[in-house]
């Protein structure tokens, strides 16, 4: 899964700091737009970004 390192790496870079958990991924997913499964299944992607986010409590 592309998504958690990305986050991990937004983290590191305090891109996330302040931000809703809504903006937070949203940052990720832009850190991702070059990822196939982003660029065809854009709705799709978040809603496993907000499953992930909320399944390991980030």
């Amino acid at each position: 899964m592309v998504f958690d390192p990305a986050w991990k790496e937004c983290l590191r870079l305090g891109e996330l700091e302040d931000k809703s958990i809504d903006e937070k991924i949203e940052t990720v997913i832009e850190h991702l737009n070059d990822h196939p499964f982003v660029q065809s299944e854009p709705k799709q992607a978040r809603q496993v970004a907000q499953f992930r986010v909320r399944l390991l409590q980030l």
